[in-house]
């Protein structure tokens, strides 16, 4: 007998743009910001401005950004066939192909972390996460063979695709590579966001995909945005700790919603792109800071395939604000580089319990579910 469970992909991430509504008041939208919300890339998005505005310039801002996020998924979707990763996918040929400058950006970025990481993080690694079941096709939950997993193992690697950024090319090493920004796309479509608003003169903001989230400037009440870190429990939703940042991007990533158990094993969804297993360690969940959205989702995918002590000496050695939630028993310990330290301070340094607030999910297939 197995138990699996199958959230909505980032449910923690949600949480904390929740527990941020709910921190800044949820009684009604103050009428000194903007805020509106929608769906993209599998998920929702929610945006939150401090500023005045009428309802005809948010209407008019909302649909800028649906319009933007639609050219992001065109690009980066597994679920679109016309896609530009999926036709990039479909294609056997082993010359180089022209493709996107955001593709290319994109990709650098992957890259420079999987390097960074020796490899722990890979955009290649989705045939392993459909062989185990977390892909986008659900399928029974078992444990594939060993030689399903060196098989498939063949097939995966970061290496094996040569990126030419001045020419704006990619080549695959072997042509069954396939490549999926499930661990990256949504915090670029972050940024992408994010700069729209910029670009429309608003300073002071909050921008969230799935989780994914960054912030500028000050909240309505003119403080720092007030973020909160889920407890990694998959019997129940409680706050661990609250944070108050600004000018930053923010991701999390766990174990303890998206796994299956069987034959008393636990597997997780986060798969290890060198044993082409589910991870096996004490890391219960990271929450990463950093100056991008994309930089922080995927930095938050590495270090939980790391775990907790190669991900901390790694986030120290490139001075990387991350707090990891490391299992001890029934009783979760914490450790915080020194960057993540310098964000709190002593009105949030001791952990916080609430009750959140109820959360209506909604599940749009369109190839962000890893």
């Amino acid at each position: 007998m197995s138990i699996k469970h199958r959230p909505v992909k980032n449910s923690l991430f949600l949480t904390g743009f929740f527990i941020l509504v709910a921190l800044t008041g949820c009684e009604s939208p103050s009428t000194s910001s903007i805020v509106f919300s929608g769906e993209t890339m599998g998920t929702t998005y929610h945006i939150k401005i401090s500023s005045e505005s009428n309802q005809e310039s948010i209407a008019l801002l909302k649909q800028g950004v649906d319009e933007l996020l639609v050219g992001v998924n065109q690009i980066f979707s597994t679920y679109i066939a016309t896609s530009e990763v999926s036709k990039f996918n479909k294609n056997r040929s082993i010359e180089a192909s022209k493709q996107s400058m955001a593709l290319i950006s994109l990709l650098e970025e992957a890259f420079r972390i999987s390097n960074m990481t020796d490899g722990a993080y890979d955009v290649t690694v989705g045939p392993l996460v459909n062989l185990w079941g977390f892909g986008p096709e659900f399928k029974e939950e078992d444990v594939p063979s060993e030689q399903e997993i060196l098989d498939t193992l063949k097939n995966i690697g970061y290496t094996k695709v040569v990126l030419d950024a001045d020419r704006q090319t990619i080549k695959k090493l072997n042509p069954r590579i396939y490549i999926d920004f499930s661990s990256i796309a949504k915090g670029y479509g972050v940024d992408q966001v994010a700069s729209y608003i910029e670009a429309k003169g608003y300073v002071n903001y909050m921008v969230e995909i799935g989780g994914e989230m960054l912030v500028r400037g000050i909240n309505e009440e003119q403080t720092k945005w007030r973020i909160a870190v889920e407890k990694p429990d998959a019997s129940g939703r409680s706050i661990h700790r609250i944070i108050n940042v600004t000018d930053t991007a923010i991701a999390t990533s766990g174990d303890y919603r998206n796994f299956f158990e069987k034959g008393g094993m636990r597997f997780s969804h986060t798969i290890n792109p060198k044993t082409g297993k589910p991870v096996q360690h004490d890391l219960a969940a990271v929450t990463v800071l950093a100056d991008k959205s994309m930089t922080a989702d995927a930095w938050a995918t590495a270090f939980m395939v790391l775990g907790g002590k190669k991900g901390y000496d790694l986030a120290i050695e490139n001075d990387i604000a991350v707090l990891f939630l490391i299992k001890e028993g029934d009783n979760l310990k914490e450790m915080m580089t020194p960057s993540f330290k310098a964000e709190l301070n002593e009105q949030n340094v001791s952990s916080v319990h609430m009750k959140f607030m109820p959360i209506e999910h909604k599940t749009i297939n369109e190839g962000y579910s890893s």
